[in-house]
């Protein structure tokens, strides 16, 4: 009664009903998508409240990409309780530009981000490694290629996000650099809602593997690596400048390099290390 109750409030299906009993819709998975990180977020600020009362914690608030929590977000939290015993860990996930202008605000004291490549001021920035965007598109039921060349990634329809997003600036960079056409025919700031239109078929998207990581295990969804010219975007962990150090600062540093290797081998190789 109560789910029915939400589907008539958001005017909407959240679930298909048979015999043998029920899935989830689109609209239902993202609902429980975002309702699992409000819940989440609901947790954190219990604990950091908890935290900050007793006074042998401190508090490491982090900021990570999507894709990057989709791809070893539960094997952080698990390093960060073994390698960081009096520090409590609280993430927080956005995409890279908006990470960068919360440090900016000084909310975190430390992200994993894409694409700053620029120095900013007030912010200390490591390289770490250069990772490959792939093309993400629906399945077939013929075999696809294992490549695909960037020209022939960018005659899809795609789905990008937004003009402030740095995948989709990369690619308009490297559609004017080689004269290419580019048809970006939807723009979600939705990671899940990216990824369902490209379930339904409607769209291709250019995107980082970890974002769509989930669908590809299960076969939902198809990936093509570009062969030619790939688009790359680079990693990099970035702190205020002359931040407060931890009282356990060994400790958060191994943490950090352990999110690099964890991150690392999640790519395999989609991924090289900065100067290697």
């Amino acid at each position: 009664m109560q789910i029915r109750q939400l589907e008539q409030t958001l005017q909407t299906e959240l679930l298909l009903r048979h015999s043998r009993g029920v899935v989830l819709t689109q609209a239902g998975e993202l609902l429980l998508e975002r309702a699992r990180r409000i819940l989440q977020d609901v947790e954190d600020a219990r604990r950091d409240v908890q935290a900050l009362a007793r006074t042998d914690q401190e508090v490491l608030t982090m900021g990570l990409t999507p894709s990057i929590m989709l791809q070893i977000g539960p094997d952080l939290l698990i390093d960060a309780k073994n390698g960081m015993p009096t520090v409590s860990l609280s993430l927080v996930e956005e995409l890279s530009h908006v990470l960068v202008a919360a440090m900016e605000r000084g909310e975190l004291n430390a992200a994993f981000a894409y694409g700053v490549d620029e120095p900013r001021p007030g912010i200390e920035r490591t390289a770490l490694f250069e990772e490959e965007l792939v093309l993400i598109r629906p399945v077939s039921d013929a075999p696809l290629p294992e490549t695909v060349t960037l020209a022939e990634a960018l005659s899809h329809d795609l789905v990008q996000a937004g003009e402030r997003d740095m995948v989709q600036r990369l690619l308009k960079t490297a559609a004017e650099k080689f004269s290419l056409p580019l048809q970006i025919v939807y723009e979600a700031q939705s990671v899940p809602a990216m990824r369902a239109l490209v379930v339904r078929g409607v769209a291709a998207s250019i995107m980082p593997y970890g974002t769509a990581i989930e669908e590809l295990r299960t076969g939902k969804l198809a990936m093509q690596r570009i062969s030619d010219m790939p688009p790359k975007r680079t990693l990099y962990l970035i702190r205020p400048s002359g931040a407060q150090t931890f009282r356990q600062q060994a400790a958060v540093d191994r943490f950090f390099a352990t999110v690099a290797e964890h991150l690392l081998e999640s790519l395999g190789s989609l991924a090289r290390r900065v100067g290697s």
